[in-house]
């Protein structure tokens, strides 16, 4: 689960309205905005007192402490998640085995990791983007690069030398320190402290590449476009509008079409119109939008959707975020609504008015990342595979109350019958399939077990079959692969042999992740036989220091990234 709903209560606060979003040319066909900082902050009487105002806010009316785990720095920012500085490109050693030729490229993992020790309340969803990229080349060895994404809050507040933004997850859980902070933040951007229509973002989610550009993702801003150098570095180029056409934010959960090049994505929060869905041709220039008016105003969790070769599926979950209840009600922000039942809803693929949103009830169904979704060959019915939430009260307090078992829902589109059923009934989440499968029929996917969320304690390859009412769990995992005591790792990944070779089989490639060792704090970067039974270790690179859990990431191939611009 990573940081989604911040866009959604920045934007409906009266000081955070602007959609005007400069941007410099940088083609004929796209804009880039430089994430530059305003003018360096003096350390003026003004800048001391908001300091000042800022500090009793952290200290008397919201400390952080043992009494909020969820939002203790103390806790949160503790063992492999405590931050790392900046690493330049560092040779890196191969320990066993040698490294597939398919792996000429970059594995590139985002995730939080604050420039600052936090003031106050701070929850893992709120970290600045990093980019921990490992590249890799049969003439020379690998090398690893640790980046922040230069946005424009990272920029402003490094200019400052202090946080200057307030973060959504840890800032607004009790009403009177939200509301000074509220006020705070309003002071700032009056003086021109911070402009938010340059951004408000921490691009610490994911990764994705289309259009010919490496983006780095976060649902409550624009991309920001990055690029890797010819010796490994990671460099911010800035923000991309896409000519002016994308608004204000993008989820960080596109999905890419590969046999088309197409890519879909979607942009939601409270005013309506609360859901909006679009694509990108296969050149990546942004389509129409395409309102859906029927979404819940109480805005739902939205982090991720999925598509088919004929629709995209959206769920509204029972994970709310509603200002104006929150603002009377107090307590959390983000919560969960008893009361709601969710939905998912489908739209064709093409569709040009969203009121061609059909929505089905499914009671109980909070998923929280879509992995695959395909059409049925009698045409009738979608499929679509997830990890659903459970104990979804709890889960918004702590990430460690995470339960989330991987389930296929069928949907009957012409009766409107909707079938559940369990693959597993592990803990397991950051499911994936092999890229080139995505909005088509797949076999097998690689989830991660939580031990518990976000760290991963292993992997297994699920057999999701052909079977209506499923098979025994242990008859469905037909590999699986533990790191072993104290060691865990992150989201897999899988990387085809050859993506290009249409008589490959589905599962002939390599799961790769970083996985981190909290007995002796080394960090490796492991690829593992997707066919083998126990998910065989090929290679394991030694890091040159520990990569701290994160959230998702990417492998981008040479020929790829010498194409991005």
């Amino acid at each position: 689960m990573a940081a989604a709903l911040s866009s959604s209560f920045l934007t409906s606060t009266p000081i955070l309205l602007s959609h005007n979003l400069p941007s410099i040319n940088r083609s004929t066909r796209s804009r880039v905005q430089a994430a530059a900082p305003p003018h360096h902050h003096h350390r003026s009487l003004t800048s001391l007192a908001l300091t000042a105002a800022d500090d009793f806010i952290n200290t008397v009316i919201d400390p952080p402490g043992p009494h909020c785990p969820s939002t203790d720095p103390a806790s949160v920012l503790s063992g492999n998640f405590s931050p790392v500085d900046e690493l330049p490109p560092t040779e890196c050693h191969v320990i066993h085995g040698s490294l597939p030729p398919c792996l000429d490229g970059a594995y590139i993992r985002n995730g939080p990791n604050p420039q600052f020790h936090p003031r106050g309340p701070y929850h893992l969803f709120d970290g600045d983007g990093m980019l921990h990229a490992l590249a890799i080349s049969r003439a020379r060895p690998p090398t690893l690069c640790s980046r922040y994404v230069k946005t424009y809050k990272y920029l402003t507040e490094k200019a400052a030398g202090a946080p200057l933004v307030p973060n959504v997850f840890s800032a607004f859980n009790r009403l009177p320190a939200a509301v000074a902070r509220a006020v705070l933040t309003a002071v700032r951007v009056a003086l021109g402290q911070f402009n938010p229509a340059k951004g408000i973002g921490l691009a610490n989610t994911n990764l994705a590449f289309f259009g010919g550009r490496l983006f780095a993702l976060g649902e409550s801003d624009l991309p920001y476009a990055v690029r890797l150098t010819e010796d490994g570095d990671v460099e911010t180029i800035g923000r991309h509008d896409f000519d002016g056409r994308l608004g204000v934010s993008m989820t960080a959960h596109p999905k890419i079409d590969l046999q088309t090049g197409e890519t879909f994505a979607f942009r939601y929060g409270p005013r309506s119109p609360c859901l909006t869905y679009f694509r990108f041709d296969a050149e990546g220039r942004k389509q129409a939008d395409v309102p859906i008016p029927s979404f819940s105003r109480k805005t739902p969790f939205l982090h991720d959707f999925a598509i088919t070769k004929k629709y995209a599926m959206f769920v509204e979950t029972q994970i709310v975020m509603d200002p104006v209840d929150w603002a009377f009600r107090g307590g959390s922000l983000i919560r969960s609504d008893p009361n709601k039942v969710p939905r998912v809803g489908v739209i064709p693929r093409y569709a040009t008015d969203g009121s061609e949103m059909k929505w089905f009830d499914v009671a109980g169904f909070n998923p929280v990342h879509a992995i695959n979704a395909w059409d049925e060959e009698d045409g009738d019915g979608i499929v679509m595979l997830v990890s659903n939430v459970m104990c979804v009260e709890d889960a918004l307090e702590s990430l460690e109350l995470v339960q989330a078992r991987v389930e296929k829902l069928r949907i009957d589109l012409k009766t409107g019958t909707v079938n559940r059923v369990p693959v597993s009934t592990r803990n397991l989440d950051f499911g994936v399939v092999n890229p080139g499968y995505v909005g088509r029929k797949n076999r097998f996917i690689y989830a991660g077990v939580g031990d518990p969320m976000p760290k991963i304690s292993g992997v297994v390859k699920l057999d999701v079959g052909d079977d209506e009412m499923g098979r025994a769990e242990e008859e469905r995992t037909v590999a699986c692969r533990m790191f072993g005591p104290g060691c865990f790792a992150g989201e897999p990944f899988f990387v085809a042999k050859d993506p290009e070779n249409p008589e490959a089989e589905e599962d002939e490639g390599y799961v790769v992740t970083y996985v981190h060792d909290e007995i002796n704090g080394e960090s490796r970067f492991l690829v593992m036989d997707a066919q083998s039974p126990e998910l065989e270790i090929v290679a394991a690179v030694r890091l040159p220091r520990r990569v701290p859990y994160g959230f998702h990431g990417l492998f981008v191939r040479e020929s790829d990234l010498r194409k991005a611009r």
